[in-house]
């Protein structure tokens, strides 16, 4: 279009007097062509449009009428607007029209597969102004929405897809965006009406799930269903055949496993008590299906790395499902009848825990940091209650941390291997692979290192010895070069640096100078500026990690700092 700018202010102009699509056609295809010379004019006339009182009368004939795509996005847009900001001043036969012309335009283009297919984006930006109605709207002055779209949804497994969809965004708008866009008592009522009419809904979803065979539409229905799952009453869950449904049908089958997996961690993380016998069994059963999957001993480090994206995706939902089970039903299964399944849930997330993405390790963390909080808190409340006449009751007073004794030794060694950076660390390694100074401080990394330093200290009260072992394994593969790397040494020198006062006196004397002496070793044998750097700053780390050593043994510092300067 060869149009000049005061051209596309007169078009503008021109429309706001007598309305013409195919002109409007024209400024919106300029608007969005980044090479169009007009482009900026084009974007301030579409503004100035905007801002016509009467816009919203045109959207029918925007969206009708034009070949373009964008100026029917415009044409929603500007009636979005409009329900938004005016709905309430509008006369109530305008309102039935603008909801009667949106309902029929999302059966009519959502009725076929060819025009779903062509029309998908524009259908969606459709159910959003439908949402942004029903805000206005329902139940008051539409009580039958909910029965009128359960009804359409038998007549069209296509026009029952979107119609999922806009189930979802309802669900979405009504309990997790409500907050700053709605009054609370309105929140309230549109809750309690979906509450209400949440049986025909129930249905429905019940109905897809057990007769479709279409892919898109049952992928739709569960992820619906994932956000129903967060209020809906809990009859529907357990006195139905929803969870047999979700982990022998759906989980099963590769295509629907992570839709699944989201419903199924939305049921595990519930907490409610009338229900508790039902919880061990449902991870039993989960564990189950799990195992077909893969096994607990599987590396799923190499197999996030090599696996598709949805892959990746399922290990990721798989953590949250874990975390969310565990943080809200651990005691639940430390029960004879279910530790059996507990150690193994466990192992599985500490194979989760291998898995190379700060995300997954995050999740897991929230799990592992709550374990070893709650297991030391409880070891030392056994202690202190122990009388002296009940010493050799031995069995009423027996020590949690027994029973996950054989999965702690696999967390304190995911927890030395990915010992995040501490605060006092100034040097890393750069994106070249060269040692620099830091120069800015990565507030997400300190916190998960505090997080994880906590974890450790707990881990370590519970068992000393099993700590030391492994860090002193780690050291060893170190200084005979078998793992070799600065990432290594340096997680492995963190790690060894955040237990500092988790160990007696005499084991911690015993301990640092093992280290030390072996870190000093290394820095002799390595040969290269920047190797002997990486060994030297941890040397000077982990003993600076430890006040209390050093101040008994002063001699010992000098000596460790000449040898450096020796070794420099």
């Amino acid at each position: 279009m060869a149009a000049s700018m005061n051209s596309m202010e007169q078009i503008a102009a021109n429309l706001a007097q007598a309305f013409d699509v195919q002109q409007l056609d024209q400024i919106v295809a300029a608007a969005y062509d980044p090479i169009n010379p007009n482009r900026a004019a084009a974007n301030k006339a579409l503004m100035q449009m905007q801002e016509t009182p009467d816009l919203w009368t045109k959207a029918d004939e925007m969206i009708e009428n034009s070949t373009n795509p964008q100026t029917r996005f415009f044409g929603l847009q500007v009636l979005d607007d409009m329900i938004k900001t005016r709905w309430k001043v509008i006369p109530q036969d305008e309102r039935n029209a603008i909801k009667d012309y949106v309902v029929g335009k999302v059966i009519s283009m959502s009725q076929d597969e060819a025009s779903m297919q062509r029309d998908r984006v524009l259908i969606s930006k459709l159910n959003l102004t439908l949402i942004e109605i029903l805000k206005q709207e329902w139940p008051h002055n539409w009580p039958t929405f909910i029965s009128d779209l359960v009804g359409s949804s038998q007549t069209s497994e296509v026009l029952c897809e979107n119609n999922m969809q806009i189930l979802k965004l309802l669900s979405e708008e009504v309990f997790d965006f409500s907050k700053d866009q709605m009054v609370l008592n309105k929140i309230k009522t549109m809750k309690e009406s979906l509450n209400s009419e949440f049986q025909a809904i129930y249905q429905l979803c019940e109905f897809i799930l057990a007769r479709s065979q279409r892919p898109s539409l049952l992928q739709v229905t569960l992820q619906t269903l994932q956000r129903f799952l967060t209020w809906i009453p809990l009859d529907f869950i357990f006195k139905t055949n929803l969870l047999d449904v979700l982990l022998n049908k759906f989980f099963s089958e590769p295509v629907f496993r992570n839709n699944a997996l989201d419903c199924l961690t939305e049921i595990g993380s519930l907490q409610e008590t009338s229900y508790d016998n039902l919880f061990p069994q449902f991870f039993t059963t989960f564990l189950s299906r799990l195992a077909d999957v893969f096994s607990p001993e599987t590396n799923l480090e190499r197999a996030f790395e090599n696996g598709s994206e949805e892959d990746q995706f399922f290990i990721q939902r798989l953590a949250l499902f874990l975390n969310g089970f565990f943080k809200a039903h651990l005691k639940l299964m430390e029960t004879p009848e279910s530790q059996s399944a507990l150690m193994t849930g466990l192992t599985y997330l500490v194979r989760v825990s291998e898995v190379r993405d700060t995300e997954i390790f995050r999740i897991c963390l929230e799990t592992w940091h709550m374990l070893s909080e709650d297991l030391y808190k409880s070891e030392h409340d056994t202690f202190a209650n122990k009388s002296p006449l009940h010493l050799n009751n031995g069995n009423s007073l027996r020590s949690r941390k027994y029973i996950y004794a054989p999965v702690l030794t696999g967390v304190r060694q995911v927890m030395i291997a990915s010992m995040a950076k501490p605060e006092e660390v100034l040097i890393v390694e750069d994106e070249n692979g060269d040692i620099v100074r830091e120069t800015t401080k990565d507030t997400d990394v300190i916190a998960q290192y505090k997080t994880m330093r906590d974890s450790l200290v707990y881990l370590t009260h519970l068992n000393c010895e099993d700590t030391e072992a492994i860090m002193l394994n780690k050291l060893t593969e170190q200084v005979e070069g078998t793992n070799w790397s600065w990432n290594n040494l340096n997680t492995l020198c963190w790690a060894i640096g955040s237990i500092s006062g988790a160990m007696s006196e005499d084991e911690e004397k015993r301990f640092l100078v093992t280290v030390i002496k072996d870190l000093l070793g290394l820095c002799e044998a390595k040969r290269g500026k920047d190797n002997k750097a990486v060994v030297a700053s941890n040397i000077m780390y982990v003993v600076g990690q430890y006040p209390r050593f050093l101040k008994a043994h002063w001699k010992f510092l000098k000596t460790v700092v000449n040898k450096l300067f020796e070794f420099m």
